[in-house]
């Protein structure tokens, strides 16, 4: 919503806020000298405004007014590079649940699949260099590396 639009709306707030209190200061008084009349005068008036609301409603619901645009959507990560380079060497651009660089045999105990990662780990490189080295983007549940 434009600065313009929200101050057109504010006036026009407050000029309602002000012809109420109008109103209702000329009910008061009117209800003073004369209680039958200012029945039939808040009567009509009470018909008025609520036919003069409906139509700011509807008026106010489907006027042509600019629509309001589409978010932009956001713009793409950068590519994640991922290497990994020796013998045995792991590199993972995200989470790593078991890993055994070693002689072959299985870690001793081997845990359940981790739970997800709260939030993707901020892009980037994921480097693993030398032999039996291991490097994950997320979190590693499990890394045996050599002879247990």
């Amino acid at each position: 919503m434009s600065a313009h639009t929200q101050g057109r709306s504010k006036a026009l707030l407050w000029s309602g806020v002000g012809a109420g209190v109008v109103g209702v200061g000329g009910l008061i008084a009117v209800a003073v000298t004369d209680l039958g009349k200012a029945d039939q005068l808040a009567s009509v008036v009470g018909a008025i405004l609520a036919v003069v609301g409906i139509g700011l409603t509807v008026w106010g619901q489907f006027r042509g007014g600019p629509a309001t645009p589409a978010p932009t959507p956001p713009a793409p990560a950068p590519a994640t590079t991922i290497t990994a380079s020796g013998t045995g060497s792991v590199a993972a651009g995200g989470n790593i649940g078991s890993v055994a660089t070693g002689n072959g045999t299985a870690p001793a105990t081997a845990p359940a699949a981790p739970a997800p990662a709260p939030a993707r780990p901020a892009p980037g490189s994921v480097t693993a260099s030398g032999d039996r080295s291991v490097a994950a983007g997320g979190d590693i549940g499990s890394v045996s590396t050599g002879d247990a």
